[in-house]
C-alpha cells in the first residue's frame, strides 16, 4: 500500500520539453538575387605600372633635380630603372599565362636578380669594368612632367575601360543568363535552371593581382560554351553563383 503522505509525481514527458535549436534554415546564408559578371580586357593588370609612375614623379617632384648631369642623378638614374623594371615586368607577365606558382616565382627571382645586378654595378663599375662601362652608358632618366603624363595616360585608358564595361555585362538570375550589350543595352536571354559553370585559373600573377580567371557557362539550350575571361575575385562569383544554382535545384526537386 503506497504512502498517502507521498507527493505524486508530475509527468513531464520529454516530448514537451521546450526546444531550443533553430532551424538550420535560419543560419545558412541565402543566395543572393542577382549576380553580374564582367569579363576586363587585360590592360587593366598594368596598374602596379600605373601606381609605380605616380611614385616615381612625386620623388622626381620632391628631389628638384632640374636634370641628369646634377648632383643626386644617380639616384633619379636608379628611379628610372626601376620604373622601366617594373613596367617590363608587369608587360611581360600580360603577355605570357604562368600557370604554376613556381614559374611565376623562378620568372620573378631573374627579373630581381637582372635588375639588381644593373643597380649595383651602376653604383660600383670598378667591380666589372668593361661590364661597367656598357652600364654607365645605358643612364635612362625622366623627369616628373614624364611619369605623370605616363600615368595620365594609362588612368585615361583605365577610365574607358571602365566606361566600356558597363555596355557589356552578363547578369545571372536564379531562372535566366542575361547578356547586356551596346549603347542601347540590347539584350539576349538564356535558361539558367541546368546552368553549369566551370572556373579556370590560368595565369596565378593575374589571380594574385585581381583575384581574376576565367569562368566558362554552359546554357541548357545553348551548343556554345560562353567564355568570360579576367573576372575579378573569381572564387567569390563561383561560390555566389554555387549557392543561387544549388538553391534553383533544390527548389524544383522539392515542387515535383
Amino acid at each position: 500500500m503506497a504512502d498517502e503522505n507521498t507527493a505524486p509525481e508530475e509527468n513531464t514527458p520529454e516530448s514537451e520539453a521546450p526546444e531550443t535549436s533553430q532551424p538550420e534554415s535560419s543560419t545558412a546564408e541565402s543566395p543572393p538575387k542577382q549576380i553580374f559578371l564582367i569579363s576586363y580586357p587585360k590592360v587593366v593588370f598594368l596598374y602596379p605600372t600605373l601606381i609605380a609612375a605616380v611614385v616615381a614623379g612625386f620623388y622626381m617632384l620632391a628631389s628638384g633635380h632640374a636634370g641628369p648631369g646634377v648632383d643626386g642623378a644617380r639616384t633619379d638614374q636608379f628611379v628610372a630603372l626601376a620604373f622601366l623594371g617594373i613596367l617590363g615586368i608587369n608587360t611581360v607577365v600580360l603577355s605570357f599565362d604562368f600557370p604554376r606558382a613556381t614559374s611565376l616565382t623562378l620568372f620573378f627571382f631573374f627579373a630581381a636578380l637582372g635588375l639588381g645586378a644593373i643597380m649595383l654595378f651602376h653604383s660600383k663599375p670598378d667591380l666589372v669594368p668593361m661590364l661597367g662601362t656598357v652600364l654607365d652608358w645605358l643612364s635612362p632618366w625622366a623627369n616628373a612632367q614624364f611619369y605623370f603624363l605616363f600615368a595620365v595616360v594609362l588612368g585615361v585608358i583605365f577610365l574607358f575601360v571602365s566606361i566600356s564595361v558597363q555596355f557589356d555585362y552578363w547578369e545571372v538570375r536564379p531562372n535566366e543568363l542575361l547578356h547586356h550589350h551596346g549603347i542601347l543595352s540590347d539584350l539576349e536571354r538564356f535558361s539558367a535552371p541546368d546552368l553549369r559553370v566551370d572556373k579556370e585559373i590560368n595565369d596565378v600573377f593575374e589571380y594574385l593581382l585581381l583575384k581574376s580567371g576565367r569562368l566558362i557557362l554552359h546554357p541548357s539550350n545553348e551548343r556554345r560554351a560562353i567564355v568570360l575571361e579576367n573576372v575579378f575575385f573569381i572564387n567569390k562569383k563561383e561560390r555566389a553563383l554555387t549557392r543561387m544554382l544549388g538553391a534553383v535545384q533544390v527548389q524544383v526537386r522539392s515542387d515535383s
